[in-house]
């Protein structure tokens, strides 16, 4: 009798437990070597796309995550002191998309994905390095403190700084940092009322969104050095830039505590890699085309990459051909975004400004189509939900 096929997932983030439960589905024996001592991540709220929620959807999680998630209601784009430059429906969006944007923690998505694959599959405080990428002929050696590893397969779920990708392709130049820091915050705010909102602001922005426990995840972002860091804490840095916002801004940072926020430069791979595989070993999520965070699908983009590699596990070229053009294209989009949003010219500001609000009484849809490519896509394998759930359901 044939033994199953052996997986390795390298990281014990969001990709690397949708790749281990994708693979666990689909009969491979899967561990999952995560370098920290728990799975519980240290971060704050993700927002999930319909693009995602299909793949979550392939491996049998997506209406758990729906149900446990803060469904985007009505929202829109303003400026800091409060007007309205564009709005949007969650009915539109759902429509256009076929299935909500929704927002929760990380962790529970987490714990979500790891109830996925078998417990003893997982091991913590198990750093791991590439011994040998394998080819046809032999299969990948990974190594950890504790001993080695063989697989017919080894995903490398480690990061930005993936230290797998250095070695499959020491030639590349690897991330960039994006000019830019952010801030985020998970806070309760009872008795506070608002849309979920991003403002812009001049080489800044802020954002604001409702999770599903009456908790608030607000995030923040702005031009600045790599390394810099407030000279007393985040909080009172988030004071300095935002205090004097719209509300509900100075209410969330009233409540907020020093020890609540999470400051992190961002960085992202800005020369695309040749291939997002080398011998038997696959690369997904950051380790593989880190992006900015302006359009949410870090992330996303994750789960994806797990479920199309689960789908071709046993020809990782049509695997990099499927994922390399999409993830390439969605980073530089990313990357625009991110310039668009955090432009600190007066002028081109005011012609920003100008330009989104005539845009969006003109042709309402307009900022929703920039968005089809990316929300509208479908994994390679069924099934998925087909969007059909009312759209205002939390």
């Amino acid at each position: 009798m044939a033994h199953p096929k052996r997986a390795v997932v390298i990281g014990g983030g969001i990709g690397g437990l949708t790749a281990a439960a994708a693979l666990h589905q689909r009969g491979l024996r899967v561990t999952v070597l995560e370098r920290a001592d728990s799975l519980q991540p240290v971060g704050a709220g993700i927002s999930l796309a319909p693009n995602a929620l299909r793949a979550l959807d392939v491996i049998g999680v997506g209406e758990e995550i729906r149900d446990l998630a803060a469904w985007q209601g009505d929202a829109g784009l303003r400026t800091p002191r409060g007007r309205w430059l564009s709005r949007s429906t969650a009915d539109a969006s759902a429509e256009r998309f076929g299935g909500p944007l929704v927002l929760l923690h990380r962790s529970t998505l987490v714990t979500s994905l790891a109830a996925r694959i078998p417990p003893d599959a997982v091991h913590t405080s198990a750093a791991a390095t590439i011994t040998d990428p394998g080819d046809a002929d032999r299969p990948a050696r990974v190594s950890t403190p504790d001993g080695e590893w063989e697989a017919e397969l080894v995903v490398a779920a480690d990061g930005i700084h993936s230290a797998v990708r250095r070695s499959l392709f020491p030639r590349h130049p690897g991330p960039v940092h994006s000019g830019f820091t952010t801030w985020r915050v998970v806070v309760p705010l009872p008795g506070v009322e608002f849309a979920p909102h991003e403002t812009w602001g001049r080489g800044c922005l802020w954002g604001t969104q409702p999770l599903k426990d009456g908790r608030i995840y607000a995030y923040a972002a702005a031009l600045a050095p790599a390394g810099e860091r407030a000279p007393d804490d985040e909080k009172a840095e988030l004071l300095r830039r935002f205090g004097d916002w719209h509300d509900p801004v100075p209410a969330i940072l009233a409540a907020t505590r020093p020890e609540d926020v999470l400051r992190h430069d961002v960085h992202h791979l800005d020369e695309p890699l040749p291939a997002l595989h080398s011998g038997r070993v696959a690369l997904l999520g950051d380790a593989a085309h880190a992006m900015p965070p302006m359009l949410g699908q870090g992330g996303c983009q994750a789960v994806e990459d797990a479920v199309v590699l689960a789908h071709h596990h046993d020809d990782l070229a049509a695997y990099s051909a499927a994922r390399l053009p999409r993830t390439t294209a969605i980073a530089r989009q990313s990357v625009r975004a991110a310039r668009l949003n955090l432009m600190s010219g007066r002028a081109g500001i005011a012609v920003r400004n100008t330009a989104i609000a005539v845009l969006s009484q003109a042709v309402p849809e307009l900022l929703l189509r920039s968005f089809d490519s990316v929300a509208g896509w479908r994994p390679p394998q069924q099934p998925y939900a087909s969007g059909s759930t009312p759209a205002g359901k939390r």
